[in-house]
């Protein structure tokens, strides 16, 4: 039977609510939209549009995959982060909305400066330093991971955004000390692995399972990675760069005593989408 697109939504749709996805209706447009080929900005025509009988097929079955649990970033091989779309692979991270207040205070400092230098530490898929380089042409992002697969996947999406030039990566260690050779920056862009040892234990199945635990895990408290940048990855910092900080739900406060103890005491911290203290900027005095 022929049906259109908008038929295929609220299958979809239906099917979701039934496996008691929570964002149900935004998941099933994001998956027709895909497999459909479709504008999802632009629904009003979806009910005037057929698909043949492979499209519904196909998207049928990356239907059962979400509902088996997998996520459907992971699924799609895309996602969206501060209006660009970052291909992604069970190797990174997947975007979170959330981040992307961090990334708009850094967008707006980098405008400030002249020719900025942005180190995005633990980059994952690069989204959060591709994002910043996408609105300030001048500046230029070296971007640390230890994972040269991670590397691969920032690598791609520079190439998508047609930044290549001014997007630099390198295989690091934020638990170690940093490679000088690197240079000396006047942004940090760094969402860290911060989950506790108790969080991790009661993860939902779908970042558990899916989600690289090497991205997620911040040692017992959380907070080991603020620990050792604090004490060695500041001296990459030019005098008066400031460092944004992405941090879990109940963090914030913990984060800006590790920078205070060491003598940043120029710390501010701001709220995620979600009205959450999660971000957390220090300036460098280094």
């Amino acid at each position: 039977m022929t049906i259109t697109i908008n038929d295929l939504y609220i299958d979809l749709r239906r099917r979701f609510r039934a496996a008691d996805i929570s964002m149900a209706e935004l998941e099933a447009r994001e998956l027709t939209a895909f497999a459909s080929g479709a504008d999802k900005r632009m629904t009003a025509d979806w009910a005037y549009r057929y698909l043949d009988s492979e499209t519904v097929e196909r998207a049928h079955e990356m239907a059962a995959r979400r509902e088996a649990g997998e996520p459907l970033a992971y699924i799609l091989g895309e996602w969206d982060f501060c209006g660009h779309t970052f291909q992604v692979n069970p190797n990174v991270l997947i975007p979170r909305s959330d981040t992307e207040p961090l990334c708009q205070l850094a967008i707006q400092d980098a405008k400030t400066l002249d020719a900025p230098k942005v180190l995005d530490l633990c980059c994952g898929s690069g989204c959060i330093g591709l994002s910043l380089l996408s609105e300030v042409p001048a500046a230029r992002c070296v971007a640390v991971d230890l994972s040269e697969d991670a590397l691969v996947v920032a690598r791609e999406n520079a190439r998508r955004l047609g930044v290549t030039a001014r997007y630099f990566t390198a295989a690091g260690n934020a638990l170690s000390l940093p490679d000088e050779r690197l240079g000396t920056f006047d942004i940090m862009l760094c969402n860290p692995p911060y989950i506790t040892a108790a969080e991790m234990e009661a993860l939902d199945p779908s970042v558990a399972d899916y989600e690289p635990r090497m991205a997620l895990y911040g040692g017992e408290d959380g907070l080991d990675f603020y620990r050792n940048i604090s004490r060695h990855w500041v001296r990459m910092m030019n005098p008066g760069g400031r460092m944004y900080f992405e941090c879990g739900w109940k963090q914030a406060q913990d984060v800006a005593a590790i920078f205070d103890a060491r003598g940043m005491h120029d710390i501010f911290m701001a709220e995620d989408l979600s009205g959450i203290m999660r971000i957390v900027v220090v300036k460098a005095n280094m």
